[in-house]
């Protein structure tokens, strides 16, 4: 049975305990949830009641059972505290504002001292073998976890004083309640064991939900909290009491509020499969929020994808992976933010890793050189442009994106390079070398000449003379096609475009500039330099 927190009759005769003491909590319940009595100054007075109250009854009579036509006791105590953890909780967000939180933080501390009371009574009373604890325990535990949970985090309505009040508050609880950890709390001790989970996000619900969600800003965080404490497979129950909420708060137009939503999404996967709603949060360009999502969506990848078999005869079928990652470098190459472009280089690597099969288990050894470059391969295009684009940008003096788009390229020769040389027809043979050729002379570029000084030591032991071709190439190239050098970047990390090549330079295939573009671009085609074309229009 629910009761509304601003009820007005609450001492009707009757309808609590008749007993003097069941009139004195009825009359401070009263004092807390009545509108006329809603100045901080009557409900600071009814606490302080409250604290004498409680501090001068005896266990016997503050845990009686109810009677037949009395809620009795217990639940009386359950709405007592309920009532008082509201009077704590901290006010409604306003934008721009953070006045109050000083008081806020010192009727927390005076709370928690009143919950430490009623906790130790509620010990005192296990010792002491009076049956009625079990049940007064039933209807305070809930709302005392929320009050520790609010209170213990570190959050602009805390203080070092509160949040040690409220751990004390929780470590307090979880002894009570025979628990070794807040997790036990939640989901039960042992399988026999009914765990509170289900009482706690009864009580966050009306607080959660479109209309009321930012009346208390605390509420967000207690439940993504908790969430996080249960794991599968106790959270396999509760898909409809955790789902609304963390979508509700990941669909907000603050970016703050995405994030913490994507987080409790990202926890929900983990334990359960989701993909869609983190898919369209792509489409946000926030580099935090983005950064969140691919962490989570790169978790969520093993298993959506773990039931999928692919047979060596047979398409490979498009996967989640394959279309996140075609959205990623559909963004990427326009993109020219510095911390979008860093945020997106930074994940890159780990989804090309993805698209490494672990669909390999159904295929035969023999057909394992023939797969492992194709996952990657179905991108390559792409990927190719990107790679060229996002090495040309200066990055600012760490050079995150430059790092991380050479780590991608150093995977992606890794795992398009064939395995086998018997399977592979000498006109592909013939263009992979070309391509792992333009990586060399990119990288050399890139490394300052690094390259070049590593494969002089390569040609004097090597015997194979297309690699020795390619090696000279890479020689001459990084000699001569780049004397035309880069404009060093300014120490501000902005992006730049190259300048128009020496005129000696423009006939060659290598340099092109499209219509749209006001930049010239190497291409992937290297001619030797003595052939010209004509000149570029």
């Amino acid at each position: 049975m629910q009761h509304d927190s601003s009820r007005e009759d609450s001492s009707l005769p009757g309808e609590w305990p008749s007993s003097a003491l069941g009139q004195a909590f009825s009359q401070i319940l009263h004092r807390f949830t009545s509108q006329e009595s809603r100045r901080d100054k009557d409900r600071n007075a009814a606490l302080r009641d409250l604290s004498a109250l409680m501090e001068g009854t005896d266990c016997d009579r503050l845990f009686e059972g109810s009677g037949t036509s009395l809620r009795g006791m217990p639940e009386m105590l359950g709405q007592v505290v309920k009532a008082v953890e509201k009077y704590a909780a901290p006010p409604k967000e306003q934008e721009g504002k953070s006045a109050g939180h000083s008081e806020v933080a010192e009727k927390a501390a005076a709370v928690g001292l009143l919950f430490l009371k009623l906790l130790r009574k509620v010990e005192a009373a296990k010792n002491l073998v009076y049956p009625a604890w079990k049940t007064s325990l039933r209807h305070l535990a809930g709302p005392i976890y929320i009050f520790a949970i609010t209170h213990s985090l570190e959050q602009p309505w805390t203080s070092p004083r509160s949040q040690d009040v409220a751990g004390d508050v929780l470590a307090l609880l979880l002894q009570v309640t025979e628990c070794s950890s807040v997790a036990g709390f939640l989901h039960g001790e042992n399988e026999d064991e009914k765990g509170r989970f289900t009482v706690i996000m009864g009580l966050l619900k009306p607080d959660l939900n479109k209309e009321s969600w930012k009346n208390n800003p605390a509420t967000k965080h207690v439940f993504s909290w908790t969430l996080q404490q249960v794991t599968r497979p106790w959270l396999n129950q509760h898909l409809e009491r955790v789902l609304p909420p963390s979508l509700l708060i990941s669909d907000d137009y603050q970016t703050e509020n995405k994030i913490l939503g994507v987080h409790c999404l990202h926890h929900i996967v983990l334990n359960m499969v989701l993909y869609h709603a983190l898919f369209n949060h792509l489409y946000t360009p926030e580099h935090n929020l983005i950064q969140a999502v691919l962490l989570c969506l790169l978790d969520l990848f093993p298993v959506l994808e773990k039931t999928l078999h692919w047979k060596g005869n047979a398409a490979r079928p498009s996967t989640h992976c394959d279309e996140t990652l075609q959205l990623i470098l559909t963004h990427m190459e326009p993109e020219h933010r510095l911390l979008l472009r860093r945020t997106y280089a930074r994940n890159l690597p780990a989804f090309v890793k993805r698209q490494v099969p672990g669909l390999l288990g159904c295929c035969t050894l023999d057909f394992i050189s023939l797969v492992l470059g194709i996952l990657s391969v179905r991108h390559l295009k792409r990927l190719e442009r990107v790679i060229i684009g996002y090495l040309e940008v200066y990055d600012g003096p760490e050079e995150e994106a430059r790092l991380q788009i050479l780590e991608t390229l150093k995977l992606l020769m890794q795992y398009t390079w064939p395995r086998d040389p018997s399977l592979t027809p000498e006109p592909v043979k013939s263009a992979l070398l070309e391509a792992a050729t333009e990586c060399l002379i990119l990288l050399d570029h890139c490394s300052q000449g690094q390259v070049k000084g590593l494969l002089a030591k390569i040609s004097q032991s090597c015997e194979d003379s297309k690699v020795l071709n390619c090696i000279r190439k890479v020689q001459q190239v990084s000699e001569d096609l780049y004397t035309l050098r880069f404009p060093t970047p300014n120490p501000a990390p902005q992006v730049w475009r190259d300048p128009t090549p020496s005129p000696s330079l423009l006939g060659t295939k290598g340099w092109t500039r499209r219509p749209c573009e006001q930049r010239w671009r190497y291409s992937s085609s290297l001619v030797p330099l003595g052939q010209r074309a004509g000149k570029p229009a």
